[in-house]
């Protein structure tokens, strides 16, 4: 049997590297450390305006569908007008990744979401989010220091028998957080199946009758101890051979 692939959307972004300055597709090398370590495959997928319209052509080499952190979806996409403190925006992004969520989880694929993929997975379904969690909560603490996971640690608490809860291995954990946005109205057909233990901020939602189908709100790639993306990693590998067959 082969690794599982595991396609992961790249975050479309002006870089800078030796002497250059340009527009790049990019992804923290983490998430794939964390695919590699758990056995699998990672494929990277750029925006593709192509794979808006057949989001099978790519969904139908992959065995999981990651989505990462990174900008704030563009809320045209949920039907709101945009707030002060909704920036830098990458809507070519949004319109790629809604289309493979919602064709994943159509397809029963293995899929997790993390951070904005998160957010990315309750849009693709429906929902709406929080623009701004400080604003309406009144404190920092899901991003005490941007740009980094210094002092980001809080715990959460999941629901028993839950797909986040045998994600994380405990009904209890805690989490590296870095986010600013929310979960607002919940998306068709999700659940919310894990809250923070500071003011009860969605932080895993999913779809309970898919195999996996998966959002948390944190960073499991930037913990070496986590076994959220692992757990993606195996359900690939069950998906795959069930496919084989």
């Amino acid at each position: 049997m082969r690794a599982p692939l595991i396609g992961i959307c790249t975050a479309l972004e002006q870089a800078r590297w030796g002497v250059w300055d340009q527009p790049a597709v990019l992804l923290p090398r983490n998430y794939v450390d964390a695919i590699q370590r758990a056995g699998g495959v990672a494929l990277l997928l750029p925006p593709d305006s192509r794979l808006v319209a057949e989001p099978d052509i790519a969904l139908d080499l992959i065995d999981g569908l990651l989505l990462a952190g990174g900008a704030d979806v563009d809320p045209q996409f949920y039907g709101e007008q945009r707030a002060p403190q909704t920036v830098n925006t990458v809507p070519e992004r949004d319109d790629f990744e809604l289309a493979l969520a919602r064709r994943a989880i159509e397809r029963d694929i293995p899929f997790l979401g993390v951070c904005r993929g998160m957010q990315v997975m309750n849009v693709a379904q429906g929902g709406t989010l929080i623009q701004d969690l400080p604003a309406a909560l009144g404190h920092t603490d899901h991003c005490r220091v941007p740009g980094s996971f210094d002092g980001a640690d809080h715990p959460v608490h999941l629901a028993a028998g839950s797909q986040a809860a045998k994600a994380v291995g405990d009904e209890h954990a805690g989490t590296l957080s870095h986010h600013h946005q929310g979960i607002g109205e919940l998306g068709e057909d999700l659940r919310v199946s894990g809250w923070s233990d500071l003011d009860e901020v969605p932080e895993a939602i999913e779809v309970p009758e898919k195999r996996f189908a998966v959002g948390v709100q944190w960073h499991p790639e930037a913990d070496a101890t986590s076994q959220v993306i692992a757990t993606l990693v195996e359900e690939a590998r069950e998906y795959a051979l069930a496919r084989a067959a």
